[in-house]
C-alpha cells in the first residue's frame, strides 16, 4: 500500500510540473503583456481630454489614435491565433471612437480580451504556423508579437507625453 501511495504521489507531482511547465510560457508572456499594459493605462490617463487630437505631425497618428490602434493590433493578432473579437466589437470601426473615456474603455477592453486568451494557446501548439498577414510566424512568436506591438506603442506615446509635458506617471516619483 505504501509503495501505491508513494507512486500516486509521485504521478500526481509529475503531472502538476507538467502542467506547470505547460503554461510557464503563457504566465511569462501575459504577465509582462499586463505590465506594459498597465503603463499604457497610466499614459492614456495622463493625457488630457485635449492631448488625445494632438499628433506630432500631420499624417501621424494621434494619441488617441496611437491607443485605439494598440486595441485594435489586440483583436487583430488574437483573431490570428483563433480568438475572434467579442461580438460587440467592431476592430473596423474602432478607429471611430472620440473621447478620452471611450477610447480608455476601449483599449481596456482589448487588454483585458488579449490577456484571457495567452493561456488559451496551447504549448503543445508554439511551433505551428500562422499566416499573420504580414508574414508567417509560430503561434508562440505570435504571442510575442502582441506584446512586442503593446511595447512599441508604448515608447511612441512615452515620446508623445514628453513633448507634450506629460511625465509619465510611473517615473514622476524618481
Amino acid at each position: 500500500m505504501k509503495k501505491i501511495t508513494t507512486l500516486l504521489l509521485s504521478l500526481f507531482s509529475l503531472l502538476a510540473f507538467a502542467q506547470t511547465e505547460d503554461t510557464a510560457v503563457q504566465n511569462t508572456i501575459k504577465n509582462l503583456l499586463a505590465f506594459n499594459q498597465g503603463q499604457v493605462m497610466s499614459l492614456a490617463e495622463a493625457f488630457s481630454e485635449e492631448q488625445y487630437a494632438w499628433r506630432p505631425s500631420e499624417g501621424v497618428r494621434s494619441v488617441g489614435e496611437s491607443l485605439l490602434h494598440i486595441a485594435g493590433g489586440n483583436y487583430y493578432l488574437a483573431s490570428k491565433l483563433g480568438f475572434a473579437p467579442p461580438e460587440d466589437v467592431d476592430i473596423m470601426n474602432l478607429n471611430k471612437i472620440e473621447g478620452k473615456e471611450n477610447i480608455k474603455a476601449a483599449l481596456k477592453k482589448s487588454n483585458e480580451f488579449v490577456l484571457e486568451k495567452i493561456n488559451m494557446v496551447e504549448a503543445s501548439k508554439f511551433n505551428e504556423e500562422v499566416d499573420f498577414g504580414f508574414g508567417k510566424f509560430s503561434r508562440l512568436s505570435g504571442l510575442l508579437i502582441i506584446m512586442e506591438h503593446n511595447g512599441e506603442h508604448k515608447g511612441q506615446l512615452i515620446a508623445y507625453a514628453r513633448s507634450n509635458d506629460v511625465v509619465p506617471p510611473w517615473s514622476a516619483t524618481q
